[in-house]
């Protein structure tokens, strides 16, 4: 799908020319993926680098885009989303949404609810068997999926048994703080080694119609193939969860 340029369209005066370059700026970041970098969005657009300097700087301020973690580029922020939130909701199909995923990775996929909050694994990859299941769900502290549920819900899951799986699970209270915190800022929790040695994972929420994280999309592999800080895996897998809904409960 094609970018539209800021130069489309234009009407007279200065502000509602720099709103068009604004939008034209969220769109191509949207398009690019998470860590797009400034140049790479001036290109895109077609709008000179310092104009798009110093509107991407406006647009972080105002909570429309962020910066990821190193700097090195740009991610929409809590207020696009919550734009995107906004729109009237329609029937979303997640079973064939996760499928469709499957058919680009190698990797098993996983689509967990946080109902009550307590995870539940709704759809399991049929390909690719996954050993400790019962762990993972009764063992927050130890998952990618259990770490971002503790994230969104700070004060609702009461850890009482911080088992320690293997020597890389985190049992430390405050390493675990930490941990969240991270999770919390990048919307990303990772596990490398920590229920199972050989396996790792990557989770992204999965929002109600509210914006409320229920759940969460997974993938999970062998520890070395599947790496982290991919920006093509999580750009995937962030523009996949956001294509879903899960209904959040506490009853």
């Amino acid at each position: 799908m094609a970018v539209r340029t800021a130069r489309a369209t234009e009407v007279g005066g200065h502000e509602p020319r720099a709103v068009q370059k604004a939008l034209a700026l969220l769109e191509a970041v949207a398009h690019l993926g998470s860590g797009a970098t400034a140049k790479e969005v001036a290109h895109a657009t077609g709008i000179p680098p310092a104009t798009a300097y110093r509107l991407l700087n406006l647009l972080v301020a105002d909570g429309f885009l962020v910066r990821i973690e190193d700097l090195s580029g740009f991610a929409l922020g809590r207020r696009t989303r919550e734009l995107a939130i906004a729109a009237p909701a329609s029937v979303v199909d997640n079973h064939h949404i996760v499928d469709e995923l499957r058919a680009r990775i190698r990797f098993g996929v996983y689509l967990a609810s946080y109902e009550n909050d307590r995870i539940q694994l709704i759809d399991r990859d049929p390909d690719h068997e996954l050993s400790g299941e019962t762990a993972l769900v009764t063992h927050a502290h130890a998952s990618a999926i259990g770490k971002l549920l503790l994230a969104n819900r700070p004060d609702g899951v009461v850890l009482s048994d911080l088992r320690k799986f293997t020597s890389h699970t985190i049992v430390d209270l405050a390493e675990l703080a930490i941990e969240l915190s991270r999770i919390r800022t990048t919307d990303i929790a990772v596990e490398t080694d920590e229920i199972k040695v050989g396996r790792a994972s990557v989770a992204v929420p999965v929002r109600d119609d509210g914006g409320r994280v229920s759940g969460s999309l997974a993938v999970i592999g062998r520890t070395g193939r599947l790496v982290h800080d991919d920006p093509d895996l999580i750009s995937l897998l962030r523009s996949t969860a956001s294509q879903m809904r899960l209904a959040y409960s506490t009853e």
